[in-house]
């Protein structure tokens, strides 16, 4: 998953030149969900570390843009659905969002963004994974107002729980 990809107008990349440049790295069988930087695609077992930086370079040489990289193997975005906290308690798939985090959050940062919650805007943090239940909606939320990145300082990228839905397809 590639962060701020082709959202509001910014960092525009055409899908077919990121499947091609994942093509070009050695990848298998890559494919690509809607137009926001959702690619899956057959890997040799490499550490994740390693991988994230072969795609941040190729991204960077092919498109001329530095843009941050967050991987899940397929078991895990089961686990992440299986996992919901929220399961059951949100109407439909804009209320409910997973933000992907490259490493884990220390505790006391978590423990700021449970203090920041209310009825309407709830958090829950697992292993790498910001589950965001917003019965409002995104825009006028913290995820929506970037605190989670710029205050709690974590690199993410958010995706609405149908998203999350689809990448198990791919």
């Amino acid at each position: 998953m590639l962060r701020g990809i082709n959202v509001g107008g910014n960092t525009m990349i055409k899908m077919e030149e990121l499947r091609a440049t994942f093509e070009a790295l050695g990848f298998e069988n890559v494919a690509s969900y809607i137009n926001s930087g959702n690619l899956a695609f057959d890997s040799k077992k490499v550490a994740e570390e390693k991988l994230v930086a072969k795609i941040e370079k190729a991204i960077e040489k092919d498109v001329g843009k530095s843009i941050p990289v967050m991987i899940r193997e397929q078991p895990a975005l089961q686990k992440i659905l299986d996992d919901n906290p929220f399961d059951g308690e949100f109407e439909n798939h804009k209320e409910m969002h997973v933000l992907f985090m490259r490493t884990d959050m220390p505790v006391e940062k978590k423990d700021q963004l449970r203090s920041q919650q209310t009825k309407n805007e709830r958090f829950e943090v697992r292993d790498r994974e910001i589950y965001c239940h917003l019965r409002l909606g995104v825009a006028d939320s913290l995820l929506g107002k970037g605190y989670i990145d710029k205050k709690l300082k974590a690199q993410i990228t958010a995706r609405n729980w149908r998203t999350v839905q689809k990448l198990i397809d791919l």
